[in-house]
């Protein structure tokens, strides 16, 4: 069955970003830069990326301006603003509740990863979407930034399945309840 998975990296404050919105920080301690964790295999199995627009406009003209590193995976934007839609990457203003029941309903293959930014994850976890959480933890405390748990109001309870450590990260996964 189709999985919703969250997949992000945070600082050890637990911010996604500095205060300028930039993520330079997203990297280990330089013991072994080479060591991608579990990335590879857990993208292997992705069939689609589901995004805010902000992140999305970072990935495009900042991260990755020349090459979209999510091609052959749809892509679901959400925004508010009226933008056509490209090859494999979907503009919307559906709900995200909507749109995940749409894709798990569809039959396709791989899992739905719920790439960010904080506001799209925290209305996954609120709403009780996600199936799994996985947090890559970076070595670096930024002092402010941009949150990555947001308006959460309820306690989410999770298990931890297995961690991780590469090149100074700790990788967390977790299953919801």
């Amino acid at each position: 069955m189709k999985k919703v998975i969250v997949y992000v990296a945070m600082s050890l404050d637990g911010y996604i970003a500095d205060k300028g919105g930039e993520v330079t920080f997203l990297r280990g301690d330089g013991t072994d830069p080479e060591n991608m964790g579990s990335y590879s295999d857990f993208y292997d199995n992705i069939g689609e990326v589901i995004m805010g627009y902000t992140t999305y406009n970072q990935i495009v003209t900042e991260l990755a301006p020349d090459s979209y590193p999510y091609a052959g995976k749809k892509s679901y934007i959400f925004t508010t603003k009226n933008l056509e839609n490209k090859q494999d990457i979907i503009f919307t203003s559906k709900s995200i509740k909507d749109v995940i029941n749409e894709l798990k309903a569809s039959g396709t293959d791989g899992d739905i990863w719920i790439n960010g930014g904080a506001s799209v994850i925290s209305t996954v976890l609120k709403q009780g979407l996600a199936d799994e959480l996985i947090v890559s933890v970076i070595p670096t405390i930024l002092g402010d930034g941009i949150k990555l748990f947001q308006d959460i109001e309820n306690e989410i309870r999770l298990t931890l399945v297995s961690n991780e450590t590469f090149n100074g990260i700790v990788e967390l996964k977790y299953i919801t309840r």
